[in-house]
Protein backbone atom coordinates (compact mmCIF):
# COMPACT_ATOMS: atom_id res chain seq x y z
CA UNK A 1 0.00 0.00 0.00
CA UNK A 2 1.56 3.36 -0.99
CA UNK A 3 1.19 6.81 0.69
CA UNK A 4 0.70 10.25 -1.19
CA UNK A 5 0.16 13.92 0.43
CA UNK A 6 -2.56 15.55 -2.02
CA UNK A 7 -0.32 17.28 -3.81
CA UNK A 8 1.76 14.27 -4.87
CA UNK A 9 -1.25 12.66 -5.94
CA UNK A 10 -2.36 15.49 -7.50
CA UNK A 11 0.91 16.07 -9.77
CA UNK A 12 1.19 12.15 -10.69
CA UNK A 13 -2.26 11.21 -10.31
CA UNK A 14 -2.05 8.89 -13.59
CA UNK A 15 0.75 7.21 -12.44
CA UNK A 16 -1.52 6.58 -8.84
CA UNK A 17 -4.18 5.40 -10.94
CA UNK A 18 -1.73 2.84 -12.95
CA UNK A 19 -0.58 1.40 -9.38
CA UNK A 20 -4.31 1.02 -8.34
CA UNK A 21 -5.25 -0.80 -11.73
CA UNK A 22 -2.17 -3.33 -10.95
CA UNK A 23 -4.36 -4.09 -8.01
CA UNK A 24 -2.63 -1.63 -5.26
CA UNK A 25 -4.23 0.46 -2.94
CA UNK A 26 -3.09 4.63 -2.17
CA UNK A 27 -3.98 6.26 1.39
CA UNK A 28 -4.41 9.88 0.93
CA UNK A 29 -2.72 11.97 3.34
CA UNK A 30 -3.86 15.82 3.91
CA UNK A 31 -1.25 16.94 6.78
CA UNK A 32 0.10 13.51 7.38
CA UNK A 33 -3.48 12.57 8.44
CA UNK A 34 -4.90 9.19 6.06
CA UNK A 35 -8.13 10.79 4.64
CA UNK A 36 -9.08 8.79 1.96
CA UNK A 37 -7.95 5.46 0.45
CA UNK A 38 -8.12 4.67 -3.31
CA UNK A 39 -8.66 0.87 -4.09
CA UNK A 40 -9.22 -1.03 -7.40
CA UNK A 41 -13.35 -1.19 -8.05
CA UNK A 42 -14.02 -4.58 -8.42
CA UNK A 43 -14.89 -4.59 -12.27
CA UNK A 44 -11.43 -3.63 -13.16
CA UNK A 45 -10.13 -6.35 -10.41
CA UNK A 46 -12.06 -8.89 -12.34
CA UNK A 47 -10.21 -8.20 -15.66
CA UNK A 48 -12.78 -6.08 -17.27
CA UNK A 49 -15.76 -9.28 -16.83
CA UNK A 50 -18.18 -6.39 -16.22
CA UNK A 51 -18.00 -5.00 -19.83
CA UNK A 52 -18.44 -8.42 -20.93
CA UNK A 53 -21.66 -8.78 -19.07
CA UNK A 54 -23.03 -5.83 -19.56
CA UNK A 55 -22.42 -6.42 -23.75
CA UNK A 56 -24.13 -9.71 -23.37
CA UNK A 57 -27.40 -8.13 -21.21
CA UNK A 58 -27.91 -5.67 -24.14
CA UNK A 59 -27.46 -8.51 -26.76
CA UNK A 60 -30.41 -10.69 -24.56
CA UNK A 61 -32.84 -7.38 -24.95
CA UNK A 62 -31.95 -7.22 -28.66
CA UNK A 63 -30.17 -3.43 -28.28
CA UNK A 64 -26.70 -4.72 -30.08
CA UNK A 65 -25.39 -7.42 -31.97
CA UNK A 66 -22.06 -8.51 -31.67
CA UNK A 67 -19.54 -8.67 -34.64
CA UNK A 68 -18.41 -12.30 -35.80
CA UNK A 69 -14.65 -10.91 -36.02
CA UNK A 70 -12.70 -9.65 -38.69
CA UNK A 71 -13.55 -7.62 -42.31
CA UNK A 72 -15.48 -9.63 -44.83
CA UNK A 73 -12.92 -11.11 -47.37
CA UNK A 74 -14.12 -8.30 -50.02
CA UNK A 75 -13.12 -5.95 -48.17
CA UNK A 76 -9.58 -6.10 -47.96
CA UNK A 77 -9.10 -7.36 -51.19
CA UNK A 78 -10.47 -4.59 -53.13
CA UNK A 79 -8.52 -1.57 -53.95
CA UNK A 80 -10.34 1.87 -54.24
CA UNK A 81 -10.82 3.33 -57.96
CA UNK A 82 -8.01 5.51 -58.95
CA UNK A 83 -9.05 8.96 -59.83
CA UNK A 84 -7.82 10.02 -63.58
CA UNK A 85 -7.41 13.99 -64.31
CA UNK A 86 -7.40 16.74 -61.68
CA UNK A 87 -10.56 18.13 -59.57
CA UNK A 88 -9.26 21.68 -59.98
CA UNK A 89 -8.93 20.88 -63.91
CA UNK A 90 -12.41 19.54 -63.63
CA UNK A 91 -13.75 22.24 -61.53
CA UNK A 92 -12.50 25.01 -63.95
CA UNK A 93 -13.83 23.35 -67.21
CA UNK A 94 -17.34 23.46 -65.36
CA UNK A 95 -17.33 26.54 -64.95
CA UNK A 96 -16.38 27.96 -68.07
CA UNK A 97 -18.89 25.36 -70.03
CA UNK A 98 -22.11 27.10 -67.01
CA UNK A 99 -22.74 22.78 -65.84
Amino acid sequence: MKKARIAELKNNLSRYLDYVKAGGSVVVLDRDQPVARIVPSHEVARGGQAGDERLARLERRGLIRRGAGGLPAWLGRRRPPRLRGSVLRDLLAERETGW
